[in-house]
């Protein structure tokens, strides 16, 4: 599953908003340096999606706002 995410590094007030059309803004405190706003953004879906952090993967948008990650589904 792809997810579409609009990424607001440098934010006080870090927390997730998902739209009416299914797109997320994640507002992470780090910083757009060195990708430590792309980390806080995996532990992010991480803790909301309840999976391992290993399952998300930055498959586009490494230093743009606008991100795609590809999260990987459990197979049971």
């Amino acid at each position: 599953m792809n997810l579409e995410i609009l990424v607001k590094p440098n934010s006080k007030s870090p927390g997730i908003e998902i739209t009416n059309d299914s797109k997320w803004i994640i507002r992470v405190r780090e910083r757009a340096i060195e990708g430590k706003a792309n980390e806080a953004v995996i532990e992010a879906i991480s803790e909301k999606m309840n999976i391992a952090k290993s399952k998300i993967k930055l498959i586009r948008g490494m230093k743009s706002k606008i991100k795609i990650f590809e999260v990987e589904e459990n197979k049971q």
